[in-house]
Order: C-alpha cells, then structure tokens, then sequence
C-alpha cells in the first residue's frame, strides 16, 4: 500500500497533519516539543483509496542530542525507519518560525534518499503569521511546495492531489489482478440464464419458458480476451407490488445485493414485447438503480431473432432511455440472441470499454484548462448579487469517475449548474453511458475577517 511519511523536526505539526489527514485525533497534540516519540501509522483515504500515513518524533535536533542523547537517538532511528518504510516523503516545515539551519540540515538528509519529496509549509492561517514562503523553500533543492493549515484544514486538498498519482497507480494494479464483476440483470423470463450459458459456454444454468426459475444471485468465473470475469446471473425483479411470494421476495433482495457488489450490469430486455410496452416502468427502475449505485450500464435487446422491427425499436428505447434517464446519456446498447449466441462478443467488447471509461482518470491540468471554457460559456448564476466563484477542479476518484468542484457558495450551486458541467465533461472527455458524479467543496479565504 502507498505510505507517506512525515519527516521534520519536533513541534512543525506533523501530528496536527497525520490527524487532519485521518478526519480524527490519533496523535496527541500539544506546544511541548518532542510530545510524539514513536513513529506510529494509520490508514487514511482519499475517495475511496486507502493509503498510510506515517507519523514521526521528528529527527533530533541539536538541543535534544545535547540534553537527552539517547532519546535523540532513539527519535532519529524510528524518523529513519519511517522514511525506509515510505514511498514518499512529507518534509514539514514551520510557517511561522520560517527555514531554520537545521531544517536545512534535515533538507541535505532527505536529498540522499531515493523518495519522492514534497514539503508543506504548516501553519499558513494568516499572512502576518506567515515567515516561510515557497520561494524560500525553492531554494532548499525541492520541487513540489504546498502551503497548508492543519488547524484550520488549508492546503489539504493540494496535498491530496500531490499523493493522488501514486494511489491511481496502485488501484490500477490492484483492478488489473482482480475479475470485473459483470450483472446479468432483467425483468422475469427475459432470457438472463441463457445470457450466463452462452457466454459461459455450457448449460451452467437451468432455463425454462416460465418466470422465476433462478432464485439466487449466481456467480461463475470465466475469461474473455484476456479479462477475468465473474458473471453474476440475477433473479428476475418485478414491480415491489407483484411480488407477493416470501421465496421471489428473498431472490429480488438477493438480485439487490449482487448490484451492489457489481461493477458493470447488462440490463436484458425482450424485444419480443410489443413495441409500445417496451422499457415499462420496471425496466427503467432497474436501470435508475444501476446508475445511483454509480455502475457502469449496458443494455442488451434479447431475442432479436424472432422480430422484424429491430431499427424502429433501438430507437424507440434510445428515446426513451435518453428522456427517462437524463443523467446517464448514451448508454451502449446491442441487440443480441443468446439462444443463438448473435452478437455476444459485441457486447462483451461494449462491457470492456465501458469499463475502461468507468475506471478513467483524467489529469487535473486538463480539467483545469477545460473549466474556463466552460465557465465562460454558461457562467455561474449570482447569488445576492454576487456570482458564485468555481475557481478548481479535480478528479478524487474513479469507479465511478468522481469530481471535486471547488467554489463560494457551495451551497447555493443550483443542481441545473452541476448538470451542465457533467454533461460538458461527458462530450469533451468522451463518457457515454457512464456515472459522473461530484463533491461540491466552499473555499473560503482565509484571510477575510
């Protein structure tokens, strides 16, 4: 797992950071220095990204090496070890009581080693306070300078998005080794087990002519291309009122679950049923509740061997898909016959690529060079006669593509707004059919009395 370290000498706010960055008190605090003498760890979160977080004694400075030698020595030993244990370095510096010689004593240590370096410059809350600026840190050999507040919670984003890289990497390898959990989900007797057969390339699964045969939720792993997959074939879902049966009630809560741990869902509808009644009310519900749990959705028109109307009626659900379910435009669909095994690569191929864009990471710099345009052709709405300022944006995390958006006024950002912006990303970064979501975060200046 990803570690970050942090390294400086005593009483710079290391434990202040190792808390802030865990959302709770785990290290004690106080203006004493030397109060932390054991580096202890914990794991932290971005998103949904775990990762550790090293909190350190700091390394001994002169004063301790000279009034208490053998804990200076102890403190320098569990700082090194931490330092070995990390992937990168957090050298924490004192806004207030500016570089100090042995700050850039600690800087020609930390060159030695073979780390990634950031430093925060802790206790930035006001400009009078503030001694250390990033021009004078420049100057200590180190590239990447943040300005943070552990008290008052400032910078903390920017330290996120300096680790964030290295926790993209680690997902990536960790989805890589794991089979993609793929749903089969649908109304009763829409031919979701034959689905499981054909692609499984066996009878696995009872069928038959008649509703409700499965009752569990059913995995079987299998591979496609080089992917592993675990397909989950799911108990036909009916409309809460029909299901009157304790056994169907028990297989839909099953179905439920299976959603739930699913990454992407294949949504099987009959396109024997008369064009007019096509995508009901159930339909679209479970479809809504693929996209709430933010999965990735595919529908497959089953059965397509046995009408002769195929065009008129991908566009009849296009439409309606589009119109009933705004907030996911341009779900992939396929028309396939499982019983004859037609098209069913096609869909599976839709399903990886569907996964490739539900696992997307696209960079901050390019978020942020897409903002302004999109500010400046709808801008923001005013509130009391004052417009609401969207001045960052970045991607915290993936599964399904999740978006920070910093602003004044978080509050009062209207719904309509949010839209517009995810439909913006949707057409400029090329996400059909898939969750976008946001975290709407105020920024205020810390600076304003």
């Amino acid at each position: 797992m990803f570690t970050l370290a942090l390294i400086g000498r005593p009483n710079v706010g290391k434990s202040s950071i190792f808390n802030r960055l865990l959302g709770k008190r785990v290290a004690i605090v106080h203006e004493r220095p030397g109060v932390t003498r054991d580096f202890q760890e914990a794991q932290a979160y971005y998103g949904d990204m775990p990762f550790r977080v090293l909190d350190t004694p700091g390394l001994a400075d002169p004063e301790t090496s000279a009034t208490h030698p053998e804990l200076a020595k102890q403190m320098q030993l569990q700082s090194e070890a931490a330092i070995e244990e990390a992937q990168m370095i957090a050298f924490v510096i004192d806004g207030i009581a500016g570089i100090t010689a042995f700050d850039e004593q600690i800087a020609k240590f930390l060159h030695k080693k073979n780390k990634s370096i950031i430093v925060l410059i802790n206790k930035c809350d006001s400009k009078k306070a503030t001694q250390t600026t990033e021009y004078d840190v420049f100057s200590l050999g180190f590239q990447t300078v943040i300005n943070v507040s552990a008290e008052h919670n400032l910078g903390v984003d920017a330290l996120y998005e300096a680790i964030h890289p290295y926790l993209a990497l680690e997902e990536e390898d960790v989805v890589k080794d794991r089979p993609l959990k793929l749903a089969i989900m649908g109304r009763p007797n829409v031919g979701k087990s034959t689905l499981v057969n054909a692609l499984f390339g066996e009878e696995r699964l009872l069928t038959a002519d008649m509703p409700g045969v499965t009752r569990d939720s059913i995995s079987l792993f299998w591979e496609y291309n080089g992917q592993k997959f675990e397909l989950i074939d799911t108990a036909g879902i009916r409309r809460k009122a029909k299901v009157q049966d304790t056994v169907e009630q028990l297989a839909v809560q099953s179905a439920t679950r299976a959603l739930q741990f699913a990454e992407i869902v294949v949504l099987v509808i009959d396109a024997t049923i008369p064009i007019e009644e096509q995508l009901e009310k159930q339909d679209l519900a479970i479809a809504q509740q693929v996209v709430e749990e933010g999965r990735g959705l595919v529908l497959a028109l089953n059965k397509v061997d046995k009408i002769n109307h195929l065009p008129q009626l991908m566009e009849h659900i296009r439409n309606q898909l589009n119109y009933q379910l705004a907030q996911v435009r341009d779900v992939p669909m396929v028309a396939i016959s499982a019983l004859n095994h037609k098209n069913l690569e096609q869909m599976l191929d839709m399903v990886l690529e569907l996964n490739k864009l539900w696992n997307l990471r696209i960079p901050t710099a390019k978020l942020n060079d897409w903002l302004p345009f999109m500010l400046d052709k709808h801008p923001t709405p005013a509130v009391s006669g004052r417009r609401i300022r969207i001045k960052y944006i970045t991607q915290v995390k993936s599964r399904p593509p999740t978006f920070a958006l910093f602003c004044t006024k978080a509050d009062d950002l209207p719904s309509s707004y949010i839209r517009y912006l995810s439909n913006g990303l949707r057409d400029d970064f090329n996400l059909p059919g898939v969750p976008i979501r946001f975290i709407i975060k105020s920024i205020k200046n810390p600076y304003d009395q």
